[in-house]
């Protein structure tokens, strides 16, 4: 199973595909999809769009997890982060993969145990689980890499669950 995880942003969103091989999780791609602030807000959620449909089709995942809406303090900002993650799960519908939502708590009780884990500690233990010697990469990278293993792990869980009803 390929999974992608994408942490939605205007200016950087964040990807990430792993994919089980032996019961363990192999990172193959990560990475930020930029955009500039001196183009159009409609212009850079199509290059996201674009983007995203590039990278899909690259690596054909079977699944996307994706960061589930949060309160921001700036509606404004919320607003906008809501639209990139519009066009993250229109574009991985388009494609017919399954979208999987994940809350920041969800991704941090799944990867490191504590839903108020920090950033720094969500990014060490995904190298952990990963096997990783490092893992110096983007802060939107690193959180779309924590969505992809967390769902890896709900979905192993899932599966079990269902083998042993």
């Amino acid at each position: 199973m390929r999974i992608m995880g994408i942490d939605p942003g205007i200016a950087h969103t964040g990807y990430a595909i792993i994919e089980s091989q032996d019961r363990q999780p192999l990172l193959h791609d990560l990475g930020v999809i930029k955009t500039s602030s001196k183009i159009s807000f409609p212009d850079r959620l199509q290059m996201i769009g674009t983007s995203l449909k590039e990278i899909i089709e690259r690596y054909q995942p079977s699944e996307v997890s994706i960061e589930d809406i949060f309160v921001a303090s700036n509606p404004q900002l919320a607003l906008r982060l809501g639209q990139s993650r519009g066009v993250a799960v229109y574009v991985s519908c388009q494609l017919q993969v399954k979208v999987f939502e994940y809350t920041p708590l969800q991704v941090k009780e799944a990867i490191v145990g504590y839903g108020r884990a920090t950033k720094d500690q969500v990014r060490k233990m995904a190298k952990i689980l990963l096997n990783l010697t490092q893992l110096t990469v983007h802060d939107d990278a690193s959180d779309a890499l924590a969505l992809a293993i967390c769902h890896y792990h709900t979905s192993q869980l899932r599966y079990h669950v269902s083998r042993s009803l």
